[in-house]
């Protein structure tokens, strides 16, 4: 029950996320479960220290996705503004910036506008990837 709570909200909401979410989640033995309870942790106890430790990959993948996809969303920010040059998400504008009438004077800001954007992505991957290899050292440590 516990584990079906932890897809939902690690999912973030998409489909893909929860399929993600539920493959990480089937690999996890429920072993470890039944140990902690043997050796005597109430249920809010394994989920704290068994359940979301071995959890961190996922969690992290969570977060860069979150993160990641409205911030370079293209598509539906897209279609959402039309030509409401007030509401251009960062990515639209950048990608105005390419039309074929504004490049030769807008390319250098493009870049450095693309630049820009890159760094708080680059930032956020940095911090978040040591969790990633603590994850992968598995739970069992002796």
């Amino acid at each position: 029950m516990i584990r079906v709570a932890l897809i939902l909200v690690y999912s973030g909401g998409s489909g893909a996320g929860f399929y993600i979410a539920k493959g990480f989640f089937d690999t996890v033995p429920k072993a470890l479960d039944e140990a902690a309870y043997l050796d005597g942790c109430t249920k809010f106890q394994v989920f704290t220290k068994v359940t979301i430790p071995l959890s961190k990959p996922i969690i992290v993948y969570t977060v860069l996705t979150s993160f990641l996809a409205p911030w370079l969303d293209f598509i539906f920010a897209k279609v959402i503004c039309r030509a409401n040059a007030q509401y251009y998400t960062v990515a639209i504008g950048l990608w105005k910036m390419l039309e074929k009438e504004y490049i030769d004077k807008w390319y250098t800001c493009f870049a450095a506008g693309a630049v820009c954007i890159s760094i708080p992505i680059a930032i956020l991957f940095v911090f978040m990837q040591k969790y990633y290899t603590e994850g992968l050292s598995g739970a069992v440590k002796g």
